[in-house]
């Protein structure tokens, strides 16, 4: 067996298993989840049906490279999208199945372990795959941490000229997981100055990018930063993005990457071979999806619905803001994350995930100690009544330290 397997750390759910097992939780509550980023909302039906009506398509092997048509459907919505020129559909788009296979193999593809010390370098908190992906590919994972006194902007200084010479590929994620924030364009700025300086590619996770709060105002994507910086090409960044939160499709594992056709002429050799082509009937409800945005609005009122529910009744007791985008709370806890979570639990059947299982400590801190991801993907009634009882468990804290 592979001896770096060794090196993986239990998912954070397994964790959260493990700190539960054996809690009997307030019997007069129903349970009521919210640690997973999981969508609950509603797959709309057009989506379904054109699933459905594709069945035909399951007597065919599909192209790895996936049909001309899904790729110009993803090169036409990032166009849209993000205002930038239209992508080459041949060159500049790979259709995925999910953004999660493609963020851990895009390590395989890109780490040279030939080369001295080779490093990845993942944000913290951060989304575990990163951290996987880096290990199985022979390289070491490297930190940059996400905290709020910084408004968790990234300090690139945190890391060492020798460090940053022996990165070959970086993850950013933004709109970021657990904390929701969304990279302005001086920090994208920061970063391809980094890259130009050093050579790694730039793995952008782009997954939450259509769970934001205000229409008039979307979150800025790596290729739309890049665009306005005149860094034709996209040289060395390439954009992970997915069917799963914005339209509700997760069991449709569908997905895109999207940059740097250099690149993406390697990624492709490489999956070639990793035998990982789309489903016909799933990259044909994939196009109807890329194609609509009315669903996808919908959707985003229900998200904005729930914050704004949730938040009015939590952030009276607990340290909590509005994130940027996504559909996490990230909030401070009166006790270390693990025993709230525990306590919480058991008092009121209510499941959050403690922040720093999607930590590391690095730089003297974990970035997620003290804190809890809330996850607002259950209905606003819910949502609502999980933020009750966070409420009043948290008031009956205080009552206690009295």
């Amino acid at each position: 067996m592979n001896p770096r397997l060794e090196l993986l750390q239990s998912y954070p759910f397994q964790k959260l298993t493990t700190l539960l097992a054996g809690v009997k939780p307030n019997p007069g509550a129903r349970p009521i989840n919210l640690y997973i980023g999981e969508p609950k909302h509603p797959t709309p039906e057009f989506i379904k049906h054109a699933l459905s009506d594709a069945l035909s398509g399951l007597a065919t092997y599909p192209a790895t490279l996936g049909e001309e048509s899904l790729r110009e459907a993803i090169a036409q919505w990032l166009k849209r999208r993000y205002g930038i020129a239209r992508l080459d559909p041949a060159t500049q788009v790979i259709p995925v199945n999910g953004s999660r296979e493609a963020l851990f193999a895009i390590a395989q593809a890109v780490v040279d372990p030939t080369r001295p010390e080779p490093t990845v370098v993942c944000p913290n908190p951060f989304y575990q795959i990163y951290e996987g992906a880096a290990l199985l590919a022979q390289a070491t994972p490297v930190y940059l941490n996400n905290v709020p006194h910084r408004d968790y902007t990234f300090d690139w200084e945190e890391l060492s000229a020798q460090v940053w010479r022996n990165t070959q590929l970086v993850y950013v994620c933004s709109p970021a997981n657990p904390t929701g924030h969304v990279m302005p364009l001086s920090e994208w700025k920061s970063l391809f100055e980094l890259s130009d300086r050093y050579g790694f590619v730039i793995a952008a996770d782009e997954c939450y990018s259509e769970i934001h709060f205000d229409e008039a105002h979307p979150p800025l994507g790596a290729l739309q930063a890049a665009r306005e910086l005149g860094r034709d090409g996209y040289p060395r960044l390439i954009v992970f993005s997915s069917l799963s939160k914005r339209s509700n499709v997760p069991g449709m594992r569908s997905g895109f990457v999207a940059g740097d056709a250099s690149v993406l002429k390697k990624f492709l050799l490489y999956r070639t071979y990793q035998g990982c082509a789309m489903s016909p009937p799933v990259q044909t409800a994939s196009i109807a999806a890329w194609q609509d945005e009315a669903h996808v609005v919908e959707n985003r009122r229900l998200y904005r619905e729930k914050f704004e529910t949730a938040l009015s009744i939590v952030k009276p007791v607990m340290d909590v803001e509005m994130p940027d985008a996504a559909f996490y709370l990230w909030a401070r806890t009166p006790l270390p994350d693990d025993e709230f979570t525990r306590r919480l639990y058991e008092a009121q059947a209510v499941s959050v995930l403690p922040g720093s299982y999607l930590a590391r400590e690095a730089h003297g801190i974990n970035p997620g100690a003290n804190r809890v991801r809330i996850a607002l993907v259950a209905s606003t009634e819910e949502c609502a009544e999980a933020a009750r009882r966070i409420r009043d468990f948290v008031a009956s804290l205080r009552e206690a330290a009295r």
